[in-house]
C-alpha cells in the first residue's frame, strides 16, 4: 500500500511539497495537469495555493484531487523540509 499524504505545502512554479505517512518528504510537479479538465482552474495561483489534505491525499476547493499513488510515484525526494 502506498503511503498517504499527511501534510502539503504549495511552492512556487506549481510544485507541492508533501509529507507522507512513512516520513518521506517529496515534491510533486502539478504543471503537467494544468491544461486538463478541472485542473485548468488551478492556473490561478490563489486557487492552487488553497491546496489541503483530505486525510488521504490532496485536494483543492474546486474538488480537483490527486490520488496518493500518483503523488508518491510521480514525486521526487525533497531537498528541503516541509
Amino acid at each position: 500500500m502506498c503511503p498517504i499524504v499527511t501534510s502539503v505545502k504549495s511552492e512556487q512554479d506549481y510544485i507541492l511539497t508533501l509529507l507522507f505517512s512513512n516520513g518521506e518528504i517529496r515534491c510533486f510537479d502539478v504543471k503537467p495537469y494544468l491544461d486538463k479538465g478541472i485542473f485548468k482552474e488551478l492556473k490561478d495561483i490563489s486557487k492552487f495555493n488553497a491546496v489541503h489534505t483530505d486525510g488521504l491525499s490532496v485536494e483543492w476547493e474546486n474538488e480537483a484531487a490527486l490520488c496518493p499513488d500518483t503523488l508518491y510515484y510521480g514525486s521526487v525526494p525533497a531537498r528541503h523540509n516541509l
